[in-house]
């Protein structure tokens, strides 16, 4: 029960009836994963690193636009980019291409991962020169990794919709596979986040907000 969306910055998203929730923000898909995850996350960390490479674990990977837009930015800035997003239930290619993000990202970028997709979802594969991504189907606390990462990007539906992604356990079970120094991001902040992010050892700033909402949280794991 799926259905596509414009937002009021002229991207696409997904509308899912059984949860209840929009993929991304109505105000602005593009500029809200611009904004949450690129700017406020993988910018941020490679303005904090001396790395030529990064590790990007991603929580709900849905319609893939987040990585999209930071494989777009680690191109531009010659950065190796070693990408897991983690979704249980993955997007038929078809819907993928129905939202039409070649409209307003790199074309050849777009076109390789509709292409590889359905390998992603059963090994990591080479996106480019410089960009592997792998998608794991499973829920989040049966996710296991050998793999330690420098950020995370926490795109779980809301707590009101999804209250069991955010969780003192499934917020633990991903923070474990965090890299000392590495950043996680999500569009969301409350009192209860603030508080489990303090409790598992992260430094906690509030920043701003994509349009529609007035705060975001970043935290730093110490």
């Amino acid at each position: 029960m799926l259905e596509l969306v414009k937002t009021a910055d002229g991207s696409n998203t997904l509308f899912n009836r059984d949860v209840g929730e929009h993929y991304h923000s109505c105000h602005g898909a593009l500029q809200e994963s611009r904004h949450v995850f690129l700017k406020a996350g993988l910018e941020y960390w490679l303005s904090h690193s001396s790395s030529s490479q990064v590790s990007v674990l991603e929580v709900g990977f849905g319609t893939g636009l987040n990585f999209l837009l930071t494989t777009e930015h680690c191109m531009d800035k010659n950065v190796e980019l070693n990408y897991t997003g983690i979704e249980p239930y993955p997007l038929d290619l078809q819907l993928l291409k129905n939202i039409e993000y070649d409209n307003y990202l790199l074309q050849d970028v777009c076109t390789t991962f509709y292409s590889s997709y359905i390998v992603s979802l059963e090994k990591k594969i080479l996106i480019s020169d410089h960009c592997e991504l792998e998608i794991i189907v499973s829920k989040l606390l049966d996710f296991q990794s050998q793999q330690l990462f420098d950020i995370v990007y926490f795109d779980a539906f809301a707590s009101a919709r999804q209250p069991e992604m955010w969780t003192v356990e499934s917020i633990s079970h991903v923070c474990k596979y965090m890299r000392p120094g590495g950043v996680f991001v999500t569009y969301a902040i409350t009192g209860d986040l603030k508080r489990t992010m303090k409790l598992l050892g992260f430094t906690v700033h509030k920043i701003q907000g994509a349009p529609g909402k007035r705060e975001m949280l970043r935290a730093i794991k110490n």
